[in-house]
């Protein structure tokens, strides 16, 4: 039988099938190698370093710019370029601060007394007819120990419950301060401290164990503070005290021509920003009265009603560490900076007084008058009390001798007087000067 003979058409079949399969199996192999490749190097078989292409791009840069950046003119002027945008972002972060700065005093004048509610508890709805109160008291800053560390370390060792009696000083003072320190000793307070204006106070309180601190040298105030008169000083006080405030302690200040009788800190009530004694003498010029005001000439109309209230003394009251009592400073600091004329007690008092109206923004401090017979000025001692059998007997928490000119010879007297108890001490002064 004779075999089988395939055509043309048959074998051009099977040469393709088999070609076919190897392509086949060639494809399975590259996709069976692809997946391996891909699980043992999942970033790519020929990855390059980004720091190795940074490197690379920056040595071609360098190489291409060689001959300029070898030079030692670029060098200095690349350093020049780096100095002077050093210079220019410290600028920039100055007025940085400083726009942050008004951009929160802003913001507190802004909606006060929402805010006061917000820091001071939630809102409510207003109670019945009478049992309805505002807030008087004012939330405290928080401590900025970062301000004047030396001087947070001294008040932390010298306060008592955060509180201290602060008086400013000068040679020009020097038997009055002694008076007032040995009464302060006398009466047992111990949180009292001496601002010392020059070496010679400074040593002064250093013999005789008095607290004292001496500010780092400021030639703006220094000029001031060594040959100033009582009115230049007394103007130093706004300025100086700004930081025991930001430190977060409450300050009375004291004038040194004070004598202590009891400690003052007994007899403060601590709910108002400001608390100051008065220039006044009684009921009516020290808290307050209508004074009429008569104009004939207006006819029916000619009665004018007007309140008024004897000045708040600038030489003697208790600041709470808050945002308005820094403020205040602030604002009798600068009036004063500018104006050389002006009195610091008539600054201080506007500031606390004068309402806000179109062209002004007041003050929005709370503020109490202490009771004038406990904190006593001259004129309430020599002019009413040492003429009264009663009120002889009162013994008041100071005594300011702020009314008579010939104040060391009065400090003394009015020791012998309470202290001492020479009933004819006072006796030979007249009631003014």
């Amino acid at each position: 039988m004779a075999g089988r003979r395939e055509g043309p058409l048959t074998r051009n079949l099977n040469g393709n099938s088999l070609r076919g399969s190897r392509i086949a199996v060639a494809i399975m192999i590259g996709v069976l190698l692809g997946c391996v490749f891909a699980i043992l190097y999942p970033h790519g078989l020929f990855r390059t370093d980004p720091q190795i292409q940074n490197t690379r791009f920056i040595k071609s840069n360098l190489q291409v710019g060689s001959p300029s950046c070898e030079s030692s003119e670029r060098i200095k002027m690349l350093k020049s370029e780096i100095v002077e945008l050093s210079d220019k972002n410290a600028d920039l972060k100055k007025q940085v601060r400083e726009l942050t700065e008004k951009v929160r005093l802003a913001e507190q004048g802004k909606d006060h007394a929402q805010k006061q509610f917000m820091v001071l508890g939630e809102q409510h709805k207003a109670g019945p007819f009478g049992t309805v109160k505002g807030l008087r008291t004012n939330p405290t800053v928080i401590p900025d120990d970062s301000v004047n560390p030396r001087l947070a370390k001294i008040l932390e060792e010298v306060a008592v419950r955060r509180e201290l009696i602060v008086a400013l000083a000068n040679s020009n003072v020097k038997e009055s301060l002694e008076v007032w320190f040995t009464n302060i000793k006398r009466v047992g307070i111990p949180n009292y401290l001496v601002v010392a204006l020059d070496d010679d106070i400074e040593n002064l309180c250093k013999s005789n164990g008095v607290p004292v601190y001496k500010r780092d040298p400021d030639e703006g105030l220094d000029s001031v503070a060594r040959s100033g008169g009582n009115h230049a000083v007394s103007g130093l006080k706004f300025r100086i005290l700004r930081e025991f405030l930001q430190l977060g302690y409450s300050v009375l200040l004291s004038d040194i021509d004070i004598v202590y009788l009891q400690n003052p800190f007994d007899h403060l009530y601590r709910d108002s920003d400001v608390e100051s004694m008065s220039d006044g003498h009684n009921n009516y010029t020290a808290y307050g009265y209508n004074d009429v005001f008569d104009e004939p000439a207006m006819g029916w109309a000619r009665y004018a009603h007007t309140m008024r209230i004897w000045v708040y003394n600038s030489g003697f009251f208790y600041l709470r560490p808050t945002i308005p009592s820094i403020e205040l400073l602030d604002r009798v600091a600068d009036r004063l900076a500018r104006d050389s004329k002006a009195w610091d007690q008539a600054v201080f008092n506007e500031e606390l007084f004068f309402p806000s109206h179109p062209g002004y923004t007041g003050l929005h401090a709370s503020r109490r008058t202490m009771d004038f017979y406990l904190f006593m000025n001259s004129k309430v001692l020599f002019k009413t009390v040492r003429k009264d059998a009663k009120l002889k007997k009162l013994k008041p928490v100071i005594v300011h001798v702020n009314y008579h000119p010939d104040k060391l010879s009065r400090m003394k007297a009015v020791v012998e007087f309470y202290v001492n108890g020479k009933q004819d001490a006072l006796d030979p002064y007249p009631d003014g000067s």
